[in-house]
């Protein structure tokens, strides 16, 4: 199914902003009165019908609604520092995005070498990500937040950190149950520091490891993901 995504609907009508509207209109060459399938990232499919057109815009009228129920991976969430090459970032965003994660948390630690990242430009890559996969469900990408300020956010479920530090702690798939939330802290390429992990158990996380072998940030996310998802499938 080819999916346009919007998060401008209202009352029977939304709107195909510029680079949805420009990929509709002047990439697949869709015009007024052609049937499109639109998803809002939330659940909800459109079925729609373009009524109008600009350079910048595409307006439609909306047929028939379509409500997804969530998936299991909305118990699913990934705090993770964003790496000194965006690039693998991105693809850590992408490559979870089409597996599927409900929440991703950008945090900046003692050791990040990356302390901006740009909040729009990473949600593209996750819109595009969703559509390329058929997915319903946008992930949540946090603003970019410090150690501090996260670990200090209340939050339920099974917490768990990974580091290198991994003797005598068990594997994460040993922690994950079904249809349990799970939320995972992934740290930069210098790991995270004993003071911070020792922040972690003080809030209740409980170290994990993924294995002997020492990966890669961008890779440990998505290790992490996959584990999650092979225990709740």
């Amino acid at each position: 199914m080819q999916l346009f995504f919007t998060e401008e609907i209202d009352k029977g009508h939304a709107i195909l902003t510029e680079e949805e509207a420009h990929h509709c209109l002047n990439v697949l060459r869709h015009s007024i009165g052609d049937h499109i399938n639109v998803a809002d990232g939330k659940g909800g499919i459109y079925k729609a019908i373009i009524v109008n057109k600009s350079k910048k815009e595409c307006e439609l009228s909306i047929e028939d609604i379509e409500m997804i129920s969530p998936p299991y991976y909305k118990h699913l969430s990934i705090a993770i520092a964003p790496t000194k090459n965006i690039d693998r970032f991105e693809w850590f965003i992408e490559k979870a995005t089409e597996i599927g994660i409900h929440r991703i948390i950008p945090i900046i630690t003692e050791n990040s070498e990356r302390k901006i990242i740009k909040h729009d430009r990473i949600k593209r890559v996750a819109i595009s990500a969703m559509k390329q996969s058929n997915h319903y469900y946008l992930p949540e990408i946090s603003e970019l937040t410090t150690w501090a300020d996260f670990i200090k956010a209340s939050n339920n479920g099974i917490l768990c950190i990974a580091h290198c530090n991994t003797i005598g702690i068990p594997h994460l798939k040993d922690l994950i149950l079904p249809n349990t939330n799970l939320l995972i802290c992934i740290g930069p390429e210098g790991d995270f520091t004993s003071k911070e992990i020792e922040e972690a158990h003080e809030n209740s996380f409980l170290s994990v490891n993924l294995g002997k072998s020492r990966l890669r940030t961008e890779t440990a996310g998505l290790y992490a993901c996959l584990c999650f998802h092979l225990i709740n499938l």
